[in-house]
């Protein structure tokens, strides 16, 4: 199989990482703070801060589209625009970062 050199990255993990240089044939290998991957990002010290903050501000976005939108403020309109629009971007990748949440809110349904 051939690889797209123009699209691998070096993601170095870890603390104590030497961070050597790496290279595909005679190409050198680009090194990358942080990568995405299966719509997962994640950076060198293993940390999704900043997938949790991207999921949080694409959620208050769809939040505020849904009160801009809609005139009604009763708990029947509300809740079902709130569980399909907003709700699947606060659980996106819950499994990877809180797996007990996500057992817990079914368990809630």
């Amino acid at each position: 199989m051939k690889f797209n050199k123009a699209k691998c990255k070096v993601l170095h993990a870890g603390q104590r990482n030497p961070k050597h240089d790496y290279r595909l044939g005679e190409e050198w290998i680009e090194s990358s703070p942080e990568e995405e991957d299966l719509g997962v990002l994640i950076d060198e010290n293993l940390s999704m801060n900043r997938q949790c903050v991207l999921a949080a501000q694409k959620a208050n976005h769809v939040l505020g589209c849904i009160k801009r939108s809609v005139t009604s403020r009763s708990r029947e309109v509300i809740l079902p625009l709130y569980s399909a629009l907003m709700r699947p971007h606060l659980e996106s990748c819950i499994q990877l970062w809180g797996p007990q949440y996500r057992r817990d809110m079914e368990l809630l349904e």
